[in-house]
């Protein structure tokens, strides 16, 4: 019988707690069962092992990081939209890096996987910043892989302390949105 209070929804957000403090690449089924409290064992009744604890991970992080984006972009549009969006996802990956780091190469196993639409709602959200540009709808995907690439990247080396030069940070984060905003903007002249 499964321990009183544990079932598959608290075990992934233990772990995706747990990912965020040790990181996603040292996460461990015992390592979790230490942390719960539980033998390794008893975390196979409500996850299929470590495969799936990441995966439940990837899923849940998918659905968080939309929200905050389409909560901080609530209600504005174009270059308000795209810095609202871009701090969003960088406080979100600042806060959870290891959730981020589950959704990294995570895979649907099958049509009736929630990472589908997990995944369908977090590109939502960044894709809804995109419509106030005025794109034309055949270079959407490409704007839209394009914003993701450019924010993940500067994203991921900062909170790995890839960027060791003397200069602020925050300063390049938002030449870099700002770089974007325009380039955007040029395309739809």
């Amino acid at each position: 019988m499964p321990r009183a209070g544990l079932a598959p929804a608290s075990v992934i957000e233990a772990g995706a707690a747990l990912a965020d403090e040790v990181g996603f690449d040292k996460l461990s089924m015992g390592l979790l069962a230490e942390r719960l409290g539980v033998r390794t064992p008893s975390l196979y009744k409500h996850v299929d092992g470590l495969a799936d604890l990441a995966h439940g991970i990837a899923v849940l992080a998918m659905i968080e990081f939309g929200d905050a984006v389409r909560d901080a972009t609530q209600g504005r549009a174009g270059s308000d939209a795209l810095v609202a969006a871009a701090k969003a996802m960088r406080a979100y990956v600042r806060e959870h890096p290891g959730r981020y780091a589950a959704t990294t190469g995570a895979r649907a196993t099958g049509e009736d996987d929630p990472l589908i639409a997990a995944a369908a709602r977090s590109l939502a959200s960044l894709a809804a910043v995109l419509h106030g540009y005025g794109l034309d709808p055949a270079q959407e995907i490409h704007a839209l892989r394009m914003l993701r690439s450019v924010l993940h990247g500067f994203i991921t080396l900062e909170i790995e302390g890839g960027f060791q030069m003397n200069t602020d940070i925050d300063e390049s984060f938002d030449w870099l949105v700002g770089f974007v905003d325009q380039g955007l903007k040029a395309i739809t002249r």
